[in-house]
Protein backbone atom coordinates (compact mmCIF):
# COMPACT_ATOMS: atom_id res chain seq x y z
CA UNK A 1 0.00 0.00 0.00
CA UNK A 2 1.48 3.34 -1.08
CA UNK A 3 1.05 6.92 0.03
CA UNK A 4 -1.53 9.55 -0.81
CA UNK A 5 0.49 12.65 -1.68
CA UNK A 6 -0.53 16.26 -2.28
CA UNK A 7 1.62 18.78 -4.18
CA UNK A 8 0.62 22.34 -3.31
CA UNK A 9 1.67 24.98 -5.84
CA UNK A 10 1.92 22.40 -8.61
CA UNK A 11 1.98 24.92 -11.47
CA UNK A 12 5.12 26.74 -10.29
CA UNK A 13 8.75 25.91 -11.13
CA UNK A 14 9.37 24.02 -7.89
CA UNK A 15 5.97 22.30 -7.82
CA UNK A 16 6.43 20.95 -11.34
CA UNK A 17 9.94 19.80 -10.42
CA UNK A 18 8.55 18.01 -7.34
CA UNK A 19 6.19 16.06 -9.59
CA UNK A 20 9.03 15.20 -11.99
CA UNK A 21 11.20 13.93 -9.14
CA UNK A 22 8.42 11.96 -7.47
CA UNK A 23 7.98 10.14 -10.79
CA UNK A 24 11.71 9.78 -11.55
CA UNK A 25 12.49 8.32 -8.14
CA UNK A 26 9.40 6.08 -8.31
CA UNK A 27 8.09 7.36 -5.01
CA UNK A 28 5.52 4.82 -3.72
CA UNK A 29 2.44 6.99 -4.22
CA UNK A 30 -0.95 5.37 -4.78
CA UNK A 31 -2.56 8.73 -5.46
CA UNK A 32 -1.24 12.23 -6.17
CA UNK A 33 -3.36 15.37 -5.97
CA UNK A 34 -2.13 18.66 -7.43
CA UNK A 35 -3.34 21.94 -5.97
CA UNK A 36 -3.10 25.53 -7.11
CA UNK A 37 -4.75 28.89 -6.54
CA UNK A 38 -8.07 29.69 -8.21
CA UNK A 39 -6.40 31.57 -11.07
CA UNK A 40 -4.57 28.35 -12.08
CA UNK A 41 -7.52 26.05 -11.48
CA UNK A 42 -7.80 23.27 -14.06
CA UNK A 43 -4.27 23.79 -15.39
CA UNK A 44 -2.78 20.45 -16.43
CA UNK A 45 0.60 19.32 -15.10
CA UNK A 46 2.69 16.24 -15.87
CA UNK A 47 3.40 13.48 -13.39
CA UNK A 48 5.45 10.76 -15.08
CA UNK A 49 3.38 9.56 -18.03
CA UNK A 50 0.17 10.93 -16.50
CA UNK A 51 -1.45 14.34 -16.82
CA UNK A 52 -3.12 15.73 -13.69
CA UNK A 53 -5.59 18.59 -13.38
CA UNK A 54 -5.07 21.10 -10.60
CA UNK A 55 -7.68 21.33 -7.86
CA UNK A 56 -8.60 24.34 -5.74
CA UNK A 57 -6.31 24.75 -2.73
CA UNK A 58 -8.94 26.85 -1.00
CA UNK A 59 -11.56 24.08 -0.81
CA UNK A 60 -9.35 20.95 -0.71
CA UNK A 61 -9.86 18.54 2.21
CA UNK A 62 -6.51 17.15 3.42
CA UNK A 63 -8.17 14.47 5.57
CA UNK A 64 -6.92 10.99 4.67
CA UNK A 65 -3.84 12.24 2.79
CA UNK A 66 -0.45 11.16 4.14
CA UNK A 67 1.81 14.06 3.18
CA UNK A 68 1.68 17.41 1.40
CA UNK A 69 4.65 18.97 -0.37
CA UNK A 70 4.16 22.75 -0.22
CA UNK A 71 5.76 24.89 -2.96
CA UNK A 72 3.96 28.19 -2.36
CA UNK A 73 5.01 31.39 -0.61
CA UNK A 74 4.93 32.01 3.11
CA UNK A 75 1.61 33.90 3.03
CA UNK A 76 -0.31 30.98 1.50
CA UNK A 77 1.61 28.46 3.61
CA UNK A 78 0.60 30.32 6.78
CA UNK A 79 -3.06 29.78 5.87
CA UNK A 80 -3.07 26.24 4.45
CA UNK A 81 -0.21 24.33 6.11
CA UNK A 82 -1.85 24.37 9.59
CA UNK A 83 -5.11 23.15 7.98
CA UNK A 84 -3.32 20.21 6.36
CA UNK A 85 -1.35 19.42 9.53
CA UNK A 86 -4.51 19.52 11.66
CA UNK A 87 -6.18 17.09 9.24
CA UNK A 88 -3.38 14.58 9.89
CA UNK A 89 -1.44 15.23 6.69
CA UNK A 90 2.29 15.80 7.29
CA UNK A 91 3.42 19.06 5.65
CA UNK A 92 6.84 19.32 3.98
CA UNK A 93 7.19 23.05 3.47
CA UNK A 94 9.51 24.70 0.96
CA UNK A 95 8.84 28.29 2.12
CA UNK A 96 10.83 30.09 4.83
CA UNK A 97 7.85 30.27 7.20
CA UNK A 98 8.71 27.43 9.59
CA UNK A 99 12.50 27.08 9.13
CA UNK A 100 13.39 28.91 12.32
CA UNK A 101 10.55 27.49 14.47
CA UNK A 102 12.16 25.40 17.26
CA UNK A 103 9.22 22.98 17.09
CA UNK A 104 9.70 22.29 13.36
CA UNK A 105 12.64 20.18 12.15
CA UNK A 106 14.71 21.70 9.33
CA UNK A 107 16.05 18.78 7.35
CA UNK A 108 18.62 17.89 4.72
CA UNK A 109 18.45 14.07 4.71
CA UNK A 110 22.18 13.53 4.04
CA UNK A 111 22.99 15.74 7.04
CA UNK A 112 20.45 15.41 9.89
CA UNK A 113 18.06 12.58 9.05
CA UNK A 114 17.41 11.78 12.72
CA UNK A 115 15.70 15.14 13.17
CA UNK A 116 12.72 13.71 11.23
CA UNK A 117 11.11 12.47 14.43
CA UNK A 118 10.61 16.06 15.59
CA UNK A 119 7.85 16.46 12.98
CA UNK A 120 5.21 15.24 15.44
CA UNK A 121 5.11 18.50 17.44
CA UNK A 122 3.35 20.38 14.63
CA UNK A 123 3.03 17.76 11.86
CA UNK A 124 5.27 20.04 9.78
CA UNK A 125 8.82 19.64 8.39
CA UNK A 126 10.76 22.54 6.87
CA UNK A 127 12.89 22.45 3.74
CA UNK A 128 15.95 24.76 3.92
CA UNK A 129 16.91 27.66 1.69
CA UNK A 130 18.40 26.53 -1.64
CA UNK A 131 21.83 28.06 -1.00
CA UNK A 132 22.05 26.48 2.45
CA UNK A 133 20.98 23.00 1.32
CA UNK A 134 23.86 22.39 -1.06
CA UNK A 135 26.43 23.94 1.29
CA UNK A 136 25.57 21.81 4.33
CA UNK A 137 25.72 18.62 2.24
CA UNK A 138 29.38 19.48 1.61
CA UNK A 139 30.13 20.76 5.13
CA UNK A 140 28.71 17.91 7.23
CA UNK A 141 31.13 15.07 6.35
CA UNK A 142 34.09 17.44 6.81
CA UNK A 143 32.68 18.69 10.13
CA UNK A 144 32.34 15.10 11.36
CA UNK A 145 36.05 14.59 10.73
CA UNK A 146 37.72 17.85 11.80
CA UNK A 147 35.04 20.10 13.39
CA UNK A 148 34.38 23.35 11.57
CA UNK A 149 34.97 26.63 13.43
CA UNK A 150 34.11 29.16 10.74
CA UNK A 151 32.73 29.34 7.20
CA UNK A 152 33.05 32.25 4.77
CA UNK A 153 30.82 31.72 1.74
CA UNK A 154 30.14 33.78 -1.38
CA UNK A 155 27.25 32.59 -3.50
CA UNK A 156 26.59 32.96 -7.24
CA UNK A 157 22.85 32.30 -7.42
CA UNK A 158 20.82 31.73 -10.57
CA UNK A 159 17.70 33.69 -11.44
CA UNK A 160 15.44 30.62 -11.21
CA UNK A 161 15.67 31.08 -7.44
CA UNK A 162 13.40 34.12 -7.94
CA UNK A 163 10.81 32.29 -10.05
CA UNK A 164 9.60 32.31 -13.65
CA UNK A 165 9.35 36.10 -13.91
CA UNK A 166 13.06 36.39 -13.16
CA UNK A 167 13.94 33.82 -15.81
CA UNK A 168 11.87 35.83 -18.31
CA UNK A 169 13.55 39.06 -17.22
CA UNK A 170 17.05 37.68 -17.82
CA UNK A 171 16.00 36.27 -21.21
CA UNK A 172 14.29 39.45 -22.37
CA UNK A 173 17.01 41.79 -21.11
CA UNK A 174 19.66 39.67 -22.85
CA UNK A 175 17.77 39.92 -26.15
CA UNK A 176 17.20 43.63 -25.56
CA UNK A 177 20.93 44.31 -25.35
CA UNK A 178 21.29 43.19 -28.97
CA UNK A 179 18.00 44.39 -30.46
CA UNK A 180 17.53 48.19 -30.52
CA UNK A 181 14.11 49.19 -29.23
CA UNK A 182 13.65 45.96 -27.24
CA UNK A 183 15.55 47.02 -24.13
CA UNK A 184 13.90 45.81 -20.91
CA UNK A 185 14.07 47.82 -17.69
CA UNK A 186 14.59 45.98 -14.37
CA UNK A 187 11.37 44.81 -12.78
CA UNK A 188 12.03 41.68 -10.71
CA UNK A 189 15.49 42.91 -9.70
CA UNK A 190 16.58 46.40 -8.60
CA UNK A 191 19.22 46.56 -11.35
CA UNK A 192 19.79 44.96 -14.75
CA UNK A 193 20.62 41.25 -14.36
CA UNK A 194 21.70 40.55 -17.97
CA UNK A 195 25.51 40.78 -18.27
CA UNK A 196 25.67 41.88 -14.64
CA UNK A 197 25.89 40.59 -11.07
CA UNK A 198 23.80 41.93 -8.19
CA UNK A 199 25.08 41.60 -4.58
CA UNK A 200 21.56 41.68 -3.17
CA UNK A 201 19.17 38.76 -2.55
CA UNK A 202 16.04 39.28 -0.42
CA UNK A 203 15.62 42.36 1.80
CA UNK A 204 18.29 44.31 3.67
CA UNK A 205 18.45 43.96 7.46
CA UNK A 206 19.67 46.45 10.08
CA UNK A 207 23.03 44.63 10.29
CA UNK A 208 23.72 45.35 6.60
CA UNK A 209 23.28 41.67 5.73
CA UNK A 210 20.50 40.66 3.38
CA UNK A 211 17.86 38.19 4.57
CA UNK A 212 19.35 35.53 2.25
CA UNK A 213 22.72 35.91 3.98
CA UNK A 214 21.08 35.73 7.40
CA UNK A 215 19.21 32.57 6.34
CA UNK A 216 22.46 30.80 5.44
CA UNK A 217 23.87 31.59 8.88
CA UNK A 218 20.79 30.61 10.91
CA UNK A 219 20.02 27.46 8.90
CA UNK A 220 23.59 26.12 8.94
CA UNK A 221 23.60 26.46 12.71
CA UNK A 222 20.24 24.68 13.05
CA UNK A 223 21.05 21.85 10.61
CA UNK A 224 24.75 21.18 11.29
CA UNK A 225 25.99 22.73 14.55
CA UNK A 226 25.03 25.92 16.44
CA UNK A 227 28.72 26.50 17.27
CA UNK A 228 29.76 27.06 13.64
CA UNK A 229 30.39 30.71 12.77
CA UNK A 230 29.14 31.60 9.28
CA UNK A 231 29.41 34.77 7.22
CA UNK A 232 27.86 34.98 3.76
CA UNK A 233 27.71 37.29 0.76
CA UNK A 234 24.90 36.31 -1.61
CA UNK A 235 25.03 37.43 -5.23
CA UNK A 236 22.54 37.03 -8.08
CA UNK A 237 24.21 36.17 -11.40
CA UNK A 238 22.92 35.93 -15.01
CA UNK A 239 22.57 32.12 -14.98
CA UNK A 240 19.18 30.47 -15.56
CA UNK A 241 19.52 27.41 -13.29
CA UNK A 242 22.20 26.25 -10.84
CA UNK A 243 23.67 27.92 -7.78
CA UNK A 244 27.43 28.07 -7.21
CA UNK A 245 29.30 28.77 -3.99
CA UNK A 246 32.89 29.60 -3.11
CA UNK A 247 33.36 28.22 0.42
CA UNK A 248 36.27 28.92 2.76
CA UNK A 249 36.33 26.66 5.83
CA UNK A 250 38.38 26.97 9.02
CA UNK A 251 38.64 23.79 11.12
CA UNK A 252 39.63 23.20 14.73
CA UNK A 253 42.29 20.74 13.58
CA UNK A 254 44.28 20.25 10.41
CA UNK A 255 42.55 18.50 7.50
CA UNK A 256 44.64 17.68 4.47
CA UNK A 257 43.11 18.52 1.08
CA UNK A 258 43.63 14.93 -0.16
CA UNK A 259 41.82 13.48 2.85
CA UNK A 260 39.04 16.04 2.42
CA UNK A 261 38.68 14.99 -1.21
CA UNK A 262 38.42 11.32 -0.17
CA UNK A 263 35.86 12.12 2.54
CA UNK A 264 33.69 14.04 0.11
CA UNK A 265 33.92 11.28 -2.52
CA UNK A 266 32.45 8.84 0.02
CA UNK A 267 29.77 11.23 1.30
CA UNK A 268 26.10 10.78 0.29
CA UNK A 269 24.71 13.18 -2.30
CA UNK A 270 28.11 14.52 -3.40
CA UNK A 271 29.99 14.13 -6.66
CA UNK A 272 33.63 15.27 -6.60
CA UNK A 273 34.96 16.55 -9.94
CA UNK A 274 38.33 18.02 -9.09
CA UNK A 275 41.14 17.84 -11.65
CA UNK A 276 43.77 20.56 -11.76
CA UNK A 277 43.48 21.13 -15.46
CA UNK A 278 41.40 23.15 -17.92
CA UNK A 279 37.76 22.21 -17.38
CA UNK A 280 38.50 19.91 -14.44
CA UNK A 281 35.66 21.39 -12.35
CA UNK A 282 31.88 21.69 -12.58
CA UNK A 283 29.96 24.80 -13.60
CA UNK A 284 26.23 25.43 -13.09
CA UNK A 285 25.22 24.67 -16.67
CA UNK A 286 26.58 21.13 -16.25
CA UNK A 287 24.66 20.37 -13.06
CA UNK A 288 21.17 21.18 -14.40
CA UNK A 289 18.83 18.21 -14.05
CA UNK A 290 21.21 16.30 -11.79
CA UNK A 291 20.47 15.11 -8.26
CA UNK A 292 24.05 15.53 -6.97
CA UNK A 293 25.79 18.40 -5.24
CA UNK A 294 29.11 18.82 -7.08
CA UNK A 295 32.34 19.81 -5.35
CA UNK A 296 35.47 21.04 -7.15
CA UNK A 297 38.60 23.16 -6.51
CA UNK A 298 39.39 21.53 -3.13
CA UNK A 299 42.60 23.07 -1.85
CA UNK A 300 44.45 24.14 1.27
CA UNK A 301 44.10 27.75 2.44
CA UNK A 302 47.63 28.72 3.41
CA UNK A 303 46.57 31.98 5.09
CA UNK A 304 45.22 30.20 8.20
CA UNK A 305 46.38 27.15 10.18
CA UNK A 306 43.51 24.79 9.39
CA UNK A 307 41.82 26.05 6.26
CA UNK A 308 40.32 24.65 3.07
CA UNK A 309 38.71 26.23 0.01
CA UNK A 310 36.18 24.52 -2.21
CA UNK A 311 33.73 25.24 -5.03
CA UNK A 312 30.21 23.83 -4.71
CA UNK A 313 27.56 23.70 -7.47
CA UNK A 314 24.03 22.29 -7.54
CA UNK A 315 20.73 22.53 -9.42
CA UNK A 316 18.82 24.86 -7.09
CA UNK A 317 15.41 23.70 -8.33
CA UNK A 318 16.40 20.14 -7.44
CA UNK A 319 18.66 19.81 -4.39
CA UNK A 320 17.87 23.34 -3.31
CA UNK A 321 14.13 22.75 -3.35
CA UNK A 322 12.18 19.93 -4.99
CA UNK A 323 14.65 17.05 -4.60
CA UNK A 324 15.27 17.80 -0.93
CA UNK A 325 11.51 17.89 -0.29
CA UNK A 326 11.03 14.50 -1.99
CA UNK A 327 14.01 13.08 -0.07
CA UNK A 328 12.32 14.26 3.15
CA UNK A 329 9.12 12.51 2.00
CA UNK A 330 11.11 9.31 1.39
CA UNK A 331 12.73 9.62 4.81
CA UNK A 332 9.36 10.22 6.47
CA UNK A 333 8.02 7.09 4.79
CA UNK A 334 10.95 4.85 5.74
CA UNK A 335 11.49 6.07 9.33
CA UNK A 336 8.01 7.09 10.46
CA UNK A 337 4.94 6.25 8.36
CA UNK A 338 6.27 2.93 6.99
CA UNK A 339 3.56 2.32 4.42
CA UNK A 340 5.32 2.18 1.06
Amino acid sequence: MGYRVVVVGATGNVGREMLNILAERQFPADEVAVLASRKSLGTEVSYGDKTLKTQDLDTFDFTGWDMALFAVGSDATKVYAPKAAKAGCVVIDNSSLYRYDPDVPLIVPEVNADAIHGYAKKNIIANPNCSTAQMVVALKPLHDRAKIKRVVVSTYQSVSGSGKEAIDELWNQTKGVYVPGQEVAPSVYPKQIAFNVIPHIDVFMDSGDTKEEWKMVAETKKIVDPAIKVTATCVRVPVFVGHSESINIEFEEFLDEDEARDILREAPGIMVIDKREDGGYVTPIECVGDFATFVSRIRQDSTIDNGLNLWCVSDNLRKGAALNAVQIAELLGVKVLKKG
